[in-house]
This record gives structure tokens, C-alpha cells and sequence, in this order.
């Protein structure tokens, strides 16, 4: 009987074994997307990050589920109840206690401490940024500062502002292979920065210097690419709205935007808006100032406005 239970459970297992095996053959996904295990590609080394943590937290519960689950099919088979007689009690087992203790204790501690590690790299801020750039969050859009790059003849004027209007989605213009810190603020409610190629999200305070939330974050982009930025807190009847426009640009890119936008076009006499900047670099569709599927709206609708008067 005894030999017979254990060919049944082997043939048992290498059928799961091959349905598996099967399976994953069947989605057609590389090694690469199978190691990602559902979690989508990024574009900063943060987001890398934390693809690890979650690859390696995925890998070590699959661990510990195929042994519970092992044990269990194990329990079923091979002790399953055979006679009347009572079976054999192992109450007041210490060595096995100590086990069921101390491997699940080890267990949250090294999760724990990789867990602390990425957040530590992803919340890190640097002494001295690259590029800083002030997000400042209002019903319903948002304007982006440059406070190293001042507008006017001689740079010393206010400094370059890129705020949503009701003809212009807001444009967020970053270097790649450079640190950026964003500094958040709102002007009224509790809003969200969240752009999901960043796969980060921070809440967004009227008043940062009083809530337990650090107001800054840094990241630095791989590569160039136009990705959609969103709130992602429920702040009013058009938060569904409150979109914007990322365009990522190599180094030498950016500083022909910047020097744009500190100078005077001479069509309007004004300074260069985003838009205009950006279809100066003609650098193709990434330079295209509405690529993506965000649209503007209508923000007279709004009671309130942006800190400063970019456009």
C-alpha cells in the first residue's frame, strides 16, 4: 500500500510539475517579463529597485508556499486516517516549536531589512541635484518651476513657469541621466504627483512643513521617452482632469529648451512657452507638444490658480 501511495504521489507531482512548466511556455513571456512577475517596466533606477524587492519578496513566497503546500499534500496523503486508532500526539514538541518560531521570524526580519534598503535608495536626496524643479498642485492642474533657470535679457528675472491652461497641457520638461528633485506643494487641497513610469506616487500637502511626509523626492530618468503624469488623489469634481505631460530629453536637449525658454521669441514678444521651446528643438515626436492622449480642459471652471504666472 505504502509503495503504491508513494508511485501515485510521485506521477502526481511531475504532472504539476509539466502543467506548470506548460503554462509558462503557454504565455509567451521572456525570462525577463516572468521574473517581473506582473510588475511593469520603469524608467528610473528607483523603479529598478523596486522591481528587485518585488521579484526577490515574490520568489521567497513562492518558497514558502510550495513547502506548506508540500507539507499539506503530504498530510493528506500519507496520514490520512487508516484505523480507529488514535495517532501518535507531538503537543509540547520544543525542537519543532522553536522551528515554527524562528524561521517565520527570519523570515519578516530579511524582508524587512531589504524592504528598508529600497526605500532607503528610493527616498534618498542628494546634496546637490541636478536639476530641482517645484510641482506646485492646484484645482484642477498644476505649474512646473525652474528655480535655476531665471527668465530675461539679463537671467535675473522670475523663473521659468510652465502652468496648465485651459489651451495648453502643463509640460514637464526633464533631462535623462541626471538627478532631479521635485519639490511638492499644493495651493488648496491634498493632491498626488504620480507618474507611472516613475512607478512612484507622493501625496501632494497645501503645507508640507506640517505633515510627516517628506515634500521632496529625486530620480533620475534612463532614457528619453513621453510618459502621462496624473493626480492621483480624489481632490475635487475634475480630478479625473488633472493630467500632464512628461517629455524626457537627452542633456544637450534640455539646455537648448532651457535657453529657450529664458529668452524673448520674437514673434509674440514673450518669453518662449513649452510648447513653443519644444518645437524649436525639432527632435520629432517626442518634441511634439501634445503626443500622448491628455487633452486640455477647460480650467475657468476653477476657483483657484497657480502660485505664479508661467505658461
Amino acid at each position: 500500500m505504502g509503495l503504491k501511495e508513494g508511485t501515485r504521489a510521485a506521477r502526481l507531482a511531475k504532472i504539476t510539475g509539466l502543467v506548470g512548466l506548460v503554462g509558462i511556455a503557454a504565455t509567451g513571456c521572456s525570462t525577463d517579463e516572468v521574473l517581473r512577475f506582473g510588475w511593469p517596466v520603469g524608467v528610473t533606477p528607483q523603479s529598478e529597485r523596486m522591481r528587485d524587492l518585488w521579484t526577490w519578496s515574490v520568489v521567497a513566497a513562492l518558497i514558502v508556499g510550495v513547502i506548506v503546500w508540500g507539507l499539506t499534500l503530504w498530510s493528506v496523503i500519507f496520514h490520512r486516517k487508516k484505523s480507529d486508532r488514535f495517532p501518535r500526539q507531538t503537543a509540547y514538541n520544543m525542537p519543532l516549536e522553536i522551528v515554527l518560531v524562528t524561521v517565520p521570524t527570519v523570515i519578516v526580519a530579511v524582508l524587512f531589512y531589504f524592504t528598508a534598503t529600497a526605500q532607503n535608495f528610493v527616498n534618498k536626496l542628494s546634496d546637490n541635484p541636478d536639476v530641482t524643479v517645484d510641482v506646485v498642485a492646484f484645482q484642477w492642474n498644476w505649474e512646473f518651476q525652474y528655480p535655476d533657470y531665471p527668465t530675461g535679457q539679463d537671467n535675473g528675472g522670475t523663473p521659468v513657469s510652465t502652468v496648465g491652461t485651459s489651451n495648453e497641457i502643463p509640460l514637464l520638461v526633464l533631462p535623462t541621466n541626471k538627478t532631479i528633485r521635485y519639490n511638492l506643494k499644493s495651493t488648496d487641497v491634498i493632491h498626488s504627483f504620480f507618474v507611472p513610469e516613475f512607478h512612484f506616487k507622493r501625496d501632494v500637502f497645501p503645507e508640507p512643513d506640517k505633515n510627516n511626509q517628506e515634500a521632496s523626492f529625486e530620480n533620475t530618468i534612463d532614457k528619453q521617452g513621453s510618459f502621462v503624469g496624473r493626480c492621483a488623489e480624489l481632490c475635487g469634481v475634475y480630478h479625473a482632469m488633472m493630467n500632464f505631460e512628461v517629455r524626457a530629453l537627452s542633456p544637450d536637449l534640455f539646455d537648448q529648451y532651457m535657453k529657450l525658454r529664458q529668452q524673448t521669441n520674437a514673434q509674440t514678444g514673450r518669453p518662449y512657452t513649452a510648447a513653443e521651446a519644444l518645437s524649436q528643438l525639432n527632435c520629432g515626436e517626442l518634441c511634439t507638444p501634445h503626443a500622448l492622449t491628455t487633452t486640455p480642459f477647460d480650467t475657468k471652471r476653477t476657483a483657484r490658480e497657480a502660485s505664479g504666472g508661467g505658461s
